[in-house]
């Protein structure tokens, strides 16, 4: 099995980019805020900036080996790279462009539904179709390893979706080592079977998206996950609960037990609105003044002053939810997570 070994010492601008991956015939989607190094891995495995120390192995085939003095040109790596914006030639037509790689490319112009534009040139395309002939001039090249940095990034949000999709059946089909660097949480639970969180050169988490949803590292790996992240001091409670007060001022019970400073972390779809508190005890309630209502197709995310829950368009509409008017936000002790602030 094809497998590729990364483990590197990079020098950046403002810190080292440390880690050590593994990656199989999987998608391990890297996300992280700008600047963090996902870009700068990319360019290492390829070969286009070279660590101060480790090794980058993709099988039995050693690529880079700072102790052994060992460092393959981009062009001895057998790599396909799909850059962000796609960095494609504009005066070639898309046959040209994808022949950059080989002699041959009518295969995979077929095969990624883009035959019928082999005549044409990249400012004739849409997003969609420019980046599936970026990715069928990196597939050209018939590589053992994919790298993909922000493939989504240049599509605007009516084609991210149905792009998103394709990209998901098309890298599962060819099942290569593939990494995938991402700001959007969303496009690596889609696409990815790992995402690994980086932050300043290091891994926060690695885990597969439900791992992150479910069990966040920290409150960092939370917030990136699309949580609500509210600090507080918990304090023992009754019925093996905790009780945080936080520190916008409300109190809320969490089934986990804690003691001192705290992140109440729960997620937007575990929050539930009403013009009046239930009445029910088993529910963390909070009044909140609405600051914003957005469709998301049949959802609508409603961005409260500390905290925000996305409900149905039905309720929505309901409840005729109008910024400035307040509501009532609950949840249960039990879809709280209390963890830890990191630096």
């Amino acid at each position: 099995m094809v497998s590729l070994h990364v483990d590197l010492s990079l020098p950046l601008r403002a810190f080292d980019l440390e880690l050590r991956l593994e990656v199989g015939h999987e998608t391990v989607a890297l996300v992280g805020p700008s600047g963090a190094g996902k870009t700068s891995l990319l360019r290492a495995v390829a070969g286009l900036a070279r660590p101060r120390a480790g090794s980058i192995v993709c099988a039995d085939d050693v690529w880079f080996d700072a102790a052994r003095k060992i460092n393959r040109a981009p062009e001895q790596r057998s790599v396909g790279y799909v850059f962000q914006e796609y960095a494609l030639f504009p005066h070639l037509t898309v046959e040209r462009n994808v022949a950059f790689g080989t002699r041959q490319p009518n295969g995979l112009l077929r095969r990624l539904q883009i035959e019928h534009l082999a005549r044409a040139r990249p400012a004739e395309l849409s997003g969609g179709e420019r980046q599936r002939v970026a990715l069928a001039r990196a597939l050209a090249r018939a590589p053992r390893v994919l790298l993909l940095d922000e493939p989504m990034a240049a599509l605007d949000p009516h084609t991210r979706a149905s792009v998103r999709a394709e990209l998901h059946d098309l890298v599962r089909e060819l099942a290569l080592p593939t990494l995938l660097v991402t700001h959007d949480f969303e496009d690596a639970a889609a696409l990815a079977t790992r995402i690994g969180v980086l932050v300043d050169g290091r891994l926060r988490q690695v885990g597969s998206p439900a791992d992150l949803l479910g069990s966040p590292a920290d409150p960092f790996v939370a917030r990136l996950a699309g949580a609500n992240v509210l600090p507080g001091v918990a304090t023992p409670a009754p019925n093996g609960l905790s009780l945080v007060l936080l520190d916008a001022g409300p109190t809320v019970y969490a089934a986990d037990i804690v003691s001192g400073r705290t992140e109440v972390v729960v997620y937007p779809w575990d929050v539930s609105l009403a013009r009046e508190a239930p009445d029910d005890s088993a529910l963390n309630h909070l009044r909140d003044e609405i600051v914003s209502v957005t469709a998301l197709g049949n959802r609508a995310r409603v961005r409260l002053r500390n905290l925000t829950a996305e409900v149905t368009t039905a309720s929505a509409e309901r409840l005729r939810l109008v910024p400035g008017e307040h509501v009532v936000a609950s949840f249960k002790a039990t879809q709280v997570r209390l963890l830890t602030s990191v630096p």
